[in-house]
């Protein structure tokens, strides 16, 4: 089997541009667009997450033998769309928000420009990609704030397929998350990885002190020990008593954990390993993060809710076309507008307000044409949001691999320093910036 993201796509994608080649619409010039008309779960904020990922499956997209022996076989379009397929290459542009970014509703997060037959071909991947990225994303910055200056490890890889638990390790530590559990993760993204012991290896062992006294034969004093398997308080005990007040940390994975928190740290401050750190990892969430911010917790690991979005396992992004040539040449701006899934057609330009470095507003410009869009002069201290991300089917090297995870990661923590205190909060509530919307002049 190929590596080709080709067939990563839903069949109505290929039915149309059978259709498309059909009747002579395949090579209108098209503008698409990916955008939320709302944040999942009421969330104040969204994060973009996935772009680098989606870039490297648009190079990937391609129809080998395979992939057209499959089509052909179901009947899935006729032998001319076969031929058009077998020399598909995406060769349009992709501009967006950058991999890290803040976003809002109608927010433009990814423009992609291209005749019709290749630009549609994409919908399904970017989707697919960027919803469940950005919704990992966003759960994990939400995380990140509540945790504070505490480090979070990311530990969901067992609650999600294979490959989404790699995904959404690099959306975590895009997001604010310090390192995580999957090792493919690590070796493709260069996402820093951390791991110890389960509850396994203590239960392997005749006492929980030879378990203890084995961890620390082969990875040294400066392990964390799990110290919950039987009883918390003689875990403690046994685990100063084995690697001496040096040891590097004790983890937690059950229990009330800010009571056992405060038991825990004044037992080991009793026994003189005052600088033995606690992490924790029981079913953490950003609500049970921010019920730990007084707790002697020194550090967390978060599996479920990080990998399932804690609760919104999708951002709700669509992907729309706004803006088509017509048949005289001209550009025209189209939009859906049925009942609560109207769109705003038109190409746009995106740029986010400011007040002494504090964000105000998401600001959209909109145009049916492409002269250039620009909000300069109006607000000088509006940032533009979109840049470049693909020219002529080739996608920016600063975007993409281990270096466009770090590029997002750095990116994100910039971007969330702009953000108004409200934004920060857990609770439900409307996005915490309004979105404007202006007719270009």
């Amino acid at each position: 089997m190929s590596r080709s993201t080709a067939l990563h796509t839903d069949r109505y994608e290929l039915t149309m541009l059978d259709a498309a080649l059909r009747d002579g619409t395949a090579s209108r010039r098209c503008v698409f667009e990916v955008f939320g008309r709302r944040l999942s779960g009421g969330r104040r904020f969204g994060v973009v997450a996935g772009t680098g990922r989606l870039l490297e499956a648009i190079r990937d997209f391609r129809f080998g033998d395979d992939e057209l022996r499959f089509l052909r076989d179901e009947r899935v379009v006729d032998a001319t769309t076969i031929d058009f397929l077998a020399d598909y290459r995406f060769t349009g542009s992709v501009t967006g928000y950058r991999e890290g970014e803040i976003y809002f509703p109608g927010s433009p997060l990814l423009t992609v420009e291209g005749t019709f037959a290749e630009a549609v071909l994409l919908e399904t991947l970017a989707l697919s990609i960027l919803n469940y990225d950005s919704a990992v994303a966003t759960a994990a910055a939400r995380m990140s704030v509540a945790a504070g200056d505490r480090p979070l490890a990311e530990m969901g890889s067992r609650r999600a397929s294979e490959e989404a638990a790699v995904a959404a390790a690099r959306a975590a530590y895009i997001a604010g998350f310090s390192a995580t559990s999957n090792l493919e993760a690590g070796r493709r993204w260069g996402v820093p990885t951390m791991g110890t012991a389960a509850h396994a290896w203590t239960l392997l062992h005749d006492t929980e002190e030879d378990a203890f006294r084995s961890q620390i034969e082969a990875l040294g004093a400066g392990t964390t020990l799990l110290i919950d398997t039987y009883d918390i308080a003689e875990g403690v005990r046994t685990a100063v008593r084995v690697a001496g007040t040096d040891l590097g940390a004790v983890r937690i994975d059950s229990g009330d954990l800010p009571i056992v928190a405060g038991e825990v740290r004044a037992l080991l401050d009793e026994l003189g390993a005052t600088s033995t750190r606690i992490t924790v990892t029981s079913d953490l969430d950003e609500y049970a993060l921010a019920a730990l911010a007084a707790s002697p917790v020194d550090s967390y690991g978060v599996g479920t809710s990080v990998a399932t979005g804690s609760g919104v396992p999708t951002a709700g992004l669509v992907f729309k076309l706004v803006a088509r040539e017509a048949a005289d040449g001209s550009w025209v701006g189209v939009a859906k507008a049925s009942a609560e899934k109207a769109s705003h057609g038109g190409r746009k330009a995106a740029f986010r307000t400011l007040d002494g470095g504090t964000v105000t507003s998401e600001l959209i410009i909109v145009s049916d044409g492409f002269e250039e869009l620009s909000t300069a002069s109006e607000h000088p201290d509006a940032r533009a949001l979109q840049t470049t991300l693909m020219q002529d089917g080739e996608a920016d090297a600063a975007f993409v691999g281990r270096e466009g995870v770090q590029a997002a990661r750095t990116h994100h923590s910039r971007v969330r320093e702009e953000l108004p205190i409200r934004a920060l909060a857990l609770s439900k509530a409307d996005p915490a910036l309004p979105t404007e919307y202006r007719d270009a002049e």
